[in-house]
């Protein structure tokens, strides 16, 4: 429903209730309010994308080769994802009050690619740089790409394995030594 609809405003607890059989008193026994329900839903939606960066750290040795690797799984998680996409990294999820942002499933993502520029810095693999601001660059130019390729369906674009990978190319290249 939240895909279909676009943004959590134009989801109701009213529809959520009739679509899954019950009332609306139901729903606001395990969540709090509209934004608590949505927020746990993305929140799933997260770790499904924590776990394409996991795995694309995990599957290499070379530091280098695990930020490419993340990228790439950025990429294909929005690609394979576009309504999950939208909304977990466009129209994004409000934090409850008594949530604190940093300890988000999301956050946690992102502190998986500062970790990720940390170890190459560590390992001489790159530049020292400021892992978070790098972290923050990477993110950026990656969903930069991805929400174009979702949004600009009638660009016409090259083949998208020949993007990405000439993206990560030119984001790599500035982080060597």
């Amino acid at each position: 429903m939240l895909a279909e609809a676009g943004s959590q405003e134009a989801v109701s607890i009213r529809s959520i209730a009739d679509a899954v059989g019950c009332t609306p008193p139901a729903i606001y026994m395990h969540f709090a309010d509209k934004d608590e329900l949505f927020f746990e839903l993305c929140e799933e939606r997260f770790a499904l994308f924590s776990g394409y960066l996991a795995e694309a750290r995990a599957s290499t040795d070379d530091p280098v080769e695990a930020l490419r690797r993340c990228g790439r799984a950025y990429i294909r998680f929005a690609m394979e994802n576009p309504d999950q996409y939208r909304i977990l990294f466009m129209s994004g999820p409000t934090v409850p009050d008594h949530k604190e942002p940093q300890e988000s499933a999301g956050f946690q993502s992102f502190m998986a690619v500062i970790e990720a520029v940390q170890v190459a810095v560590d390992a001489g693999a790159i530049r020292k740089v400021d892992p978070f601001l790098t972290a923050l660059a990477l993110w950026a130019s990656s969903h930069g790409l991805a929400s174009l390729m979702i949004g600009a369906t009638r660009f016409p674009w090259p083949e998208r394995e020949a993007i990405v990978e000439h993206q990560i190319d030119i984001l790599i290249s500035g982080l060597l030594p």
